[in-house]
């Protein structure tokens, strides 16, 4: 069928004018904060996910996540935007943002299923003139080989009935030096008309926007990204392992080398990598580079240097319990941070998780503190005391909450197991304490 194509000045001025209704597919850590700052600019914000609980909470204007306030959540339906789970109100939105998970499967392939569901209920309410936008994180060329396909089974073609583009999250759980509005935005456009709409949709309410040619540029900026963040991540890790048994502190090289002005960026070690970003992404760039007959193998050596960082960890807990002539088995662990990165209540990929695992397999009672998060499943959450402290044969240091009272725990803990470098700062702690 021959259409004629679209003129996208008639969504711009919607845009313009603020009168165009945004969909948010997806309202987790990345389309929360999207559709706050949309809401926030004078936009109608309608919020689509499947868990009607969430739904229902995000409606009551309750705090769903510890790094956004429950006065953002208030504001978001004051503004008059809401959310459903009634994916048939797609139809009265004039533009559409997916932001949906994009895990891998239990064979490190791509898992494209929440991609994929979310695309075909879209097209089974698409209707001219929208605009479809993927920020989900994924590999180059998935716009086009997965979304492009699925929405044209509407009837309707893409780039002449609907524009459709690709604009690759960025969100910082927890950070407040950069919020949605401050973080650039790059976005690649099926057509220079997709481009268009897109940049105008995202410059309402983004500081600035970076065109690129493709989709699949997009997407593969959003890899690099990610990819650059592992690799130097999986080096200083490597690092630390080698100076440890030189007796050398990996900190305290950083530091000094961080005293370059130029030509050295400095990353830090950790227990392993957690979040839903770099544990995950460079694996998407790993699998599709086999399509093309070639082998990332930086990716997948930095993979496999950052999950052995959590069984270097358990091995460290069980020789310092070995050297108070104490076994991990039956040793009581008071773990200390159950989210991925500081002040946030994300455990996504966290490697806190797979380091209790590996522990309680040794034997160990697993006892855990987290400010942020107090209903982990099969994990005992306690208080953070001084009878606590003391009845913990060893205390591992996973995430570095800021406010923890690391004084108190260096006071009254027998050994503490360090992976974040806190308690350097803490003045004559009387614990034993290792760097891990």
């Amino acid at each position: 069928m021959d259409y004629k194509i679209m003129n996208e000045n008639e969504l711009i001025d919607k845009i313009n004018s603020k009168k165009a209704k945004i969909g948010i597919i997806g309202m987790g850590y990345v389309g929360v904060p999207l559709g706050i700052e949309f809401a926030n600019n004078s936009f109608e914000v309608i919020g689509f996910d499947t868990d009607d609980e969430k739904v229902k909470n995000i409606n009551s204007g309750k705090q769903i996540m510890k790094h956004i306030s429950q006065e953002s959540m208030e504001k978001y339906i004051k503004n008059g935007s809401k959310a459903t789970s009634n994916f048939d109100e797609l139809k009265n939105v004039d533009c559409i943002l997916m932001c949906v998970p994009t895990p891998l499967d239990i064979y490190e392939q791509p898992d494209m299923s929440y991609v994929k569901k979310a695309t075909t209920t879209i097209s089974k309410n698409l209707k001219k003139g929208q605009l479809v936008i993927l920020e989900s994180t994924t590999y180059p060329g998935t716009t086009k080989e997965i979304i492009k396909p699925i929405l044209e089974r509407s009837g309707l073609s893409a780039g002449k009935d609907f524009f459709l583009a690709y604009s690759p999250e960025r969100e910082d759980p927890g950070n407040k030096d950069f919020s949605v509005a401050r973080i650039p935005k790059v976005i690649g456009g099926l057509t220079p008309a997709c481009l268009n709409v897109a940049n105008e949709l995202y410059s309402e309410i983004i500081e600035q926007t970076v065109k690129v040619s493709s989709p699949e540029t997009a997407e593969a900026t959003k890899l690099m990204e990610n990819i650059f963040r592992a690799v130097n991540i999986a080096m200083v890790n490597e690092l630390k392992l080698i100076f440890e048994r030189m007796n050398i502190n990996i900190w305290e090289v950083i530091e000094a080398a961080d005293s370059k002005p130029f030509g050295f960026m400095p990353f830090y070690p950790g227990p392993g990598m957690g979040g839903h970003c770099i544990p995950i992404d460079p694996f998407y760039l790993s699998w599709k580079a086999k399509e093309y007959n070639t082998e990332a193998k930086f990716i997948e050596l930095a993979g496999e240097i950052n999950r052995k960082m959590t069984e270097n960890v358990a091995h460290r807990i069980g020789k310092a319990l070995n050297d108070h002539s104490k076994s991990i088995r039956k040793s009581n662990i008071l773990i200390l941070g159950l989210a991925y990165k500081k002040d946030i209540d994300d455990m996504r990929e966290s490697p806190s998780l797979k380091i209790i695992n590996l522990l309680k397999f040794k034997g160990a009672k697993i006892s855990y503190h987290d400010p942020y998060i107090k209903n982990a499943e099969e994990i005992e959450y306690v208080e953070l005391n001084k009878e606590n402290l003391k009845n913990a044969d060893a205390v591992l240091i996973a995430t570095d909450h800021s406010n923890v009272d690391y004084e108190m725990v260096g006071k009254h803990a027998k050994i503490i197991i360090d992976t974040r470098n806190v308690m350097a700062k803490v003045k004559n702690p009387k614990a034993h304490v290792l760097r891990a």
